[in-house]
C-alpha cells in the first residue's frame, strides 16, 4: 500500500524548480544516495517542465510504496490537458534515469518509480509522520539558487566522470602491461612446448627404432634356436643310436668299464636331446605357437616315471628323492602330460643339483582353487634379490653351481602358463627352495552340479555310450535323436549340459547350435579327424574327439567351458 508523502502543484516556472528541489529532498529522506537523488530530481524536472509547457498546470504527488521491492513513486497529472497530443520527450529522458516510467490518467500524466533498498529504508509509523511534516515545511527557492545547485551537481558529476576516466586509463595501462606479459609468457611457453614436442617426437622415433631392433633380435633369436635345435637333433640322435647299438646284448661283448662309459655317453646324449627340445619349445612358446595336447594323466604312473628318470641324479643316503600324494588329490587329471613331465623334471633336477644333503620332495595336493605340485629341497637356497631373476632366460645365480643353461626355470614357467597355471618360488638361503606349480583345479562330473543333461545322437548305441559317461554323476539324462528335438527341449527344459554325438548330421548340429542358451554348456563330440584344428563351431562351448571320451575328459571340457563365465578367463 502506498503512503502519500507530499503533494505539490506546478502553476508557473518557479513550481518546476520547487518540484525538482522537493524530489531531491524526498529521495534523500527515503535513503537514496547522492547520485540517485540527482537522478530523481532531474527526471522530475524534465517531465514536470514538459507537462507544464503542455497544460499550464500540473499536480505532483510523492508516494512511498511498501511493496516488494519498496519504491519511491511520483505521480504527475495534467488533468486539464488532452493526453493524445502530449509530448513524451521527457518520458524518454526519465526512463534512462529511473526504474519505471509509465503513463497515467488516460495519458494525461506520468507515473515515475525508483526502487528502494529495504535494508536502508527506515520510514514507517512516527518516522513517516515526521517525514511528512518536514517535507510540508519546504520553502520555495529562487531560480538562481536552484540553478546553482544544479551546477554543483553537474560539476560533481563531471568530476566523478573524470575520476572514472582516469581510473579506466590506469586500468587500461595495467591491462596492456599484463597482456604484454601474458603474450611474452605465451611465446616462451610455445617455444618450450615446441622444443618438448620435437624431443617427444625424437624419443618416439628412437623408441620405435629400438622396438624394431628388439623385435628383429627376438625373431633372430627364435630363428637361431629353431635352426640350432633342428641341426643338433640329427647328430645327437645319431650318438644315442650308436650307444644303443653298442649296449645291445647282441653286439660284441664290452668290459664293465666300457659299458659304463658308453652308458654315460648315452645319458649325456639323452640330456642334450632334451635340452634341444626345450630350446625349440621355448621358441614356440615365445611366438605363441606352443599349444597343449590335453589328455588323461594318471598321477601314480607320472610320479613313478619321474622317480625312475631322476633317481640316478640323487646320491643316497646323503640326498633322498621322495614323492607323495595328498589323499584329496585326484588320481587322474587332464592336461598335456609331456609338458607337465618337463616342468616337474626341471624342478626336481634343479633341486637335486643344488642339494648336497637332505631331500628333494615332490608333493601333489588339491586346494579349493588349484591343483598344486610342490617341489621342496633342503639345498643352498636363493638370496631374496635373486629369486625373481632366476626366471630370466640364461640367468644363473652368482656364486652358485655351474653346468646348466639358465633355461630350466624360464622354460618351466612358460609351460606352466601354456597349461593355464603359474610357477611360484620361495627360498631361504641355507635352508632350501620351494617351487610350486599351480594348475587349474580338477573337478569330477559329480562336483560340477550339472543336474539335467541332454544327450543327442542319431545312433542309439552312441547315445548309450554317452549316457554311460554320466552314470552316477548327474540327476537325470534325456536322450533325443535329432537337432530339432534338441532345440525344442532347450526351449522347454534347458539342461545344464548338452552332449551332441558324432552321428548327428551337420544340419542337425546347426539347428541345435542356432543360438546360445544361458546357463547351458554345449559339448560337441566328433569322430576322429573331423576337427583336427580343435576349433569350436557355432555356439558350442567345447569339442571332444570320440577317442578322447571319458568322464575325466568330459569334466575337464565342461569346467574349462564354464571358466570364462565364472572367472572371466579364456578357453
Amino acid at each position: 500500500m502506498a503512503e502519500e508523502l507530499l503533494r505539490l502543484r506546478i502553476s508557473d516556472e518557479q513550481g518546476v524548480f520547487a518540484v525538482r528541489r522537493a524530489g531531491r529532498q524526498v529521495a534523500a529522506a527515503v535513503g537514496l544516495d547522492t547520485q540517485d537523488q540527482v537522478r530523481v530530481a532531474t527526471a522530475l524536472s524534465e517531465v514536470g517542465r514538459e507537462l507544464f509547457a503542455h497544460a499550464g498546470e500540473v499536480n505532483v504527488v510523492f508516494l512511498l510504496d511498501g511493496g516488494r521491492p519498496p519504491g519511491l513513486v511520483v505521480e504527475l497529472d495534467a488533468a486539464s490537458a488532452d493526453g493524445a497530443d502530449r509530448p513524451r520527450d521527457g518520458d524518454a529522458a526519465a526512463a534512462r534515469l529511473l526504474d519505471v516510467v509509465e503513463e497515467a490518467g488516460a495519458g494525461r500524466g506520468v507515473r515515475l518509480r525508483k526502487h528502494l533498498n529495504p535494508a536502508t529504508l527506515a520510514v514507517d509509523g512516527p518516522a513517516l509522520d515526521e517525514l511528512r511534516g518536514m517535507l510540508g515545511r519546504l520553502s520555495p527557492v529562487p531560480a538562481l539558487e536552484e540553478l546553482r545547485t544544479q551546477n554543483a551537481d553537474l560539476i560533481e558529476a563531471l568530476e566523478d566522470v573524470r575520476r572514472q576516466r582516469e581510473e579506466l586509463r590506469v586500468l587500461n595501462a595495467e591491462l596492456e602491461e599484463t597482456n604484454q606479459g601474458v603474450m611474452a609468457l605465451y611465446n616462451e611457453l610455445s617455444v618450450e612446448l615446441e622444443e618438448t614436442n620435437r624431443g617427444v617426437v625424437a624419443l618416439y622415433a628412437e623408441l620405435e627404432e629400438k622396438t624394431d631392433q628388439l623385435r628383429e633380435a627376438g625373431a633372430a633369436k627364435n630363428r637361431f634356436w629353431a635352426n640350432v635345435s633342428h641341426e643338433l637333433r640329427t647328430p645327437v640322435n645319431g650318438v644315442i643310436g650308436l650307444t644303443r647299438l653298442l649296449l645291445d646284448p647282441a653286439a660284441e661283448p664290452l668290459t664293465g668299464e666300457q659299458r659304463h662309459q658308453i652308458s654315460l655317453i648315452a645319458d649325456a646324449g639323452e640330456t642334450l636331446l632334451s635340452l634341444v627340445g626345450e630350446l625349440l619349445d621355448m621358441a614356440k612358446a615365445e611366438q605363441g605357437r606352443l599349444a597343449p595336447r590335453r589328455g588323461v594323466v594318471r598321477m601314480r604312473v607320472l610320479l613313478r616315471r619321474l622317480t625312475d628318470m631322476l633317481a640316478p641324479m640323487a646320491q643316497p643316503p646323503r640326498v633322498e628323492l621322495r614323492t607323495e600324494t595328498d589323499p584329496a588329490a585326484p588320481a587322474d587329471i587332464v592336461t598335456d602330460e609331456e609338458m607337465l613331465t618337463r616342468i616337474l623334471r626341471n624342478l626336481l633336477a634343479n633341486g637335486l643339483k643344488f642339494t648336497d644333503r637332505g631331500e628333494v620332495r615332490l608333493t601333489v595336493r588339491q586346494t579349493p582353487d588349484h591343483l598344486e605340485f610342490v617341489v621342496a629341497d633342503t639345498g643352498v637356497g636363493i638370496p631374496p634379490g635373486e629369486q625373481e631373476r632366476v626366471f630370466e632366460e640364461f640367468y644363473q645365480v652368482p656364486g652358485g653351481k655351474r653346468g646348466g643353461t639358465g633355461l630350466g626355470l624360464p622354460y618351466a614357467r612358460h609351460l606352466a602358463h601354456v597349461l593355464g597355471g603359474d610357477l611360484l618360488l620361495t627360498s631361504e638361503p641355507g635352508a632350501g627352495t620351494t617351487v610350486t606349480l599351480r594348475l587349474p583345479p580338477h573337478r569330477g562330473l559329480a562336483e560340477l552340479g550339472l543336474g539335467h543333461v541332454l544327450v543327442a545322437d542319431a545312433d542309439e548305441a552312441a547315445r548309450r555310450a554317452l549316457r554311460g559317461l554320466l552314470h552316477g554323476a548327474v540327476e537325470r539324462v534325456t536322450e533325443v535323436a535329432d537337432g530339432p528335438a534338441v532345440r525344442d527341449l532347450l526351449d522347454a527344459d534347458p539342461p545344464g549340459l548338452v552332449l551332441l554325438g558324432p552321428n548327428l548330421p551337420d544340419s542337425d548340429v546347426a539347428a541345435a547350435l542356432a543360438r546360445p542358451v544361458p546357463g547351458t554348456v554345449v559339448v560337441l563330440v566328433y569322430a576322429d579327424g573331423v576337427r583336427p584344428d580343435g576349433s569350436v563351431p557355432g555356439h558350442a562351448d567345447a569339442i571332444l574327439a570320440e577317442d578322447q571320451l571319458s568322464p575325466t575328459m568330459l569334466a575337464d571340457a565342461v569346467a574349462r567351458a564354464r571358466a570364462p563365465r565364472s572367472q572371466g578367463t579364456d578357453r
